[in-house]
């Protein structure tokens, strides 16, 4: 029996070691462009994927502070990169498979399996640029919540688009500006230039998200900002926080008409997410 593309993400979703899943990733990905692999299929997901035996994961809450400065500092935000990149991986596979039942069209297929196979590119840039500096994946805590969002909004594709895409890798836009000016001015071009190619990518993953949450919201019938707003007030703390990189969300087609009423709206603009 071929493989089907429910299969191929559940065997990246298993895969333990996180280069040997990015690698997988990209050969899954090539398969299913190139039509060897063809039917989308469904199978039994797994409700976490497979991590290796460090990094060692803790709750947002319990992460040890990281250092700002330095060549320790640098290490510590690559690395929580490279964590979230690995997650991304497999949060894209998910989202591709998971909800057979809403009969997506293939280009919904077809792009979140390019998302996976950008996101495992991106976890490879970043681990060699660790090893560079002395370091690799595994070596600091790494926090869990990615994940546990994303399965809090496996119940309904709609949710999911709402907050993983649209929220988590949107929020990347805005943090990636000003952390390329501090690595610069720390004199590390080689980091920076890779978190320049990540950003231009990672537009069209929001970009996608957004497509699709449309999509799904005529399906149903409903209004997009408010119906946004209402799923990121079930499954978020509080209201987004600014600044926001106006420019890159309006290239990936959110422009502020979706988020600045959310921002404006909810009490508790400075907590914490």
């Amino acid at each position: 029996m071929s493989q089907t593309l429910a299969d191929a993400a559940k065997q990246a979703l298993l895969t333990v070691d996180p280069t040997e899943k990015a690698y997988l990733t990209i050969d899954l990905a090539r398969q299913w462009r190139e039509g060897i692999i063809t039917d989308v299929g469904a199978t039994d997901l797994p409700d976490r994927p497979a991590r290796p035996a460090k990094p060692e994961t803790l709750p947002p809450n319990k992460m040890p502070k990281r250092s700002k400065g330095g060549l320790k500092g640098r290490i510590g935000l690559l690395h929580a990169l490279a964590h979230i990149e690995l997650n991304a991986i497999d949060l894209a596979w998910d989202i591709a498979v998971r909800f057979p039942d809403e009969n997506m069209p293939r280009d919904f297929h077809d792009a979140w399996v390019q998302v996976a196979a950008d996101e495992a590119k991106h976890f490879l840039m970043l681990n060699k640029r660790l090893s560079e500096l002395g370091a690799t994946y595994g070596d600091l805590p790494a926090h869990d919540g990615l994940w546990q969002s994303s399965m809090e909004t496996a119940y309904d594709l709609l949710a999911r688009l709402a907050v993983v895409p649209m929220v988590f890798e949107a929020r990347g836009l805005d943090a990636t500006p000003p952390t390329v000016e501090r690595l610069i001015a720390n004199g590390d071009v080689e980091s920076a230039e890779i978190l320049k190619i990540i950003a231009a990518e990672e537009v069209a993953h929001v970009s996608a998200g957004r497509k699709y949450y449309e999509m799904m919201c005529d399906k149903r019938g409903l209004p997009y900002y408010t119906t946004w707003h209402a799923l990121l007030r079930k499954h978020l703390r509080g209201p987004l926080k600014p600044p926001f990189n106006d420019e890159a969300r309006y290239d990936a087609g959110m422009p502020p008409d979706y988020y600045q009423d959310y921002v404006l709206e909810l009490p508790g603009e400075g907590d914490d997410d």
